[in-house]
Parts: structure tokens; C-alpha cells; sequence
């Protein structure tokens, strides 16, 4: 089974993690996330699950994933870091500036030419990283 298939609860025992109780908690919290949570949104949202996990442990138990490499950090420009699990799939994201919601895309136009600036300056492409910004435009019903 890949890492992709895994939860994260096994990423992290396969890593040799310590798997208290609260970091079970925040794991299943960070993966059941659809949109991308900061700290104190995990915070709020784990506190649901159990009264007794601390921000702190929030915090610490989010810097443990990003370092063992299962879930990555984004600086969307709004001031926070925000969390989402290492992705099955490459995907790029659109910020919304004004509301800060975040849209996964796929492009193939988009990898292909990447690729291609890359090579023309004598670059193989290993990783790279798309965020585009705007403002969503208002429907012409509205």
C-alpha cells in the first residue's frame, strides 16, 4: 500500500510516531479537512473531538507531520500558515483574495508547459508549486 493510501493515523506509525490519543485526534481532523486549516482551526476543530487537547499540542503536533513529510505547509499571503495532507495527486491552487478560499486544480496545459519553460533553460523539472490569486468575479445574475 503507498503512503497516498494510507490514513495519515499510519503514515505516522509506519514513521515510528508516538501515537497518543490526541495526535490520533488531530490526524483524523487534519485529514477529514476539505478545505486547507490553519492551526487554531484545527485547534477548534479537534477541541470537538476531545475538550482536552491544548493549542499547543496542536501546534506541536502539526510541526511532528510537516517534518516527517505527510502533510505540507502553504503560506496562502493572509498572514497564516495553512495545512493540508501530502496530495494522492500533483494539484495547483487559486486563492480567492478577498475570501481566502482555496481551489484545487488540475491542469495538463498548464504541467505541460512548465515543463517545457524548464527544459528551454536547461532544467528538469523535480517539484514545483502553482498558487494563482484573484478575486472572484460576481455572476452577471447577482
Amino acid at each position: 500500500m503507498t503512503d497516498e493510501l494510507k490514513s495519515l493515523e499510519q503514515q505516522c506509525v509506519d514513521r515510528g510516531m508516538r501515537m497518543t490519543e490526541q495526535r490520533r485526534v488531530i490526524a483524523r481532523v487534519l485529514e477529514q479537512s476539505a478545505d486547507h486549516p490553519d492551526v487554531e482551526e484545527l485547534y477548534r476543530r479537534s477541541i470537538k473531538v476531545d475538550p482536552n487537547i491544548s493549542i499547543s499540542t496542536v501546534y506541536r503536533t502539526v510541526k511532528l507531520f510537516e517534518d516527517a513529510g505527510i502533510i505540507e505547509r502553504h503560506d496562502f499571503r493572509d498572514g497564516r500558515s495553512r495545512y493540508e495532507t501530502v496530495p494522492d495527486e500533483h494539484h495547483d491552487h487559486l486563492i480567492d483574495v478577498k475570501s481566502g478560499r482555496v481551489i484545487e486544480f488540475q491542469s495538463k496545459e498548464i504541467e505541460a508547459l512548465q515543463e517545457r519553460i524548464a527544459r528551454e533553460h536547461g532544467f528538469q523539472l523535480v517539484d514545483h508549486r502553482l498558487e494563482l490569486y484573484g478575486i472572484a468575479l460576481k455572476k452577471s445574475d447577482e
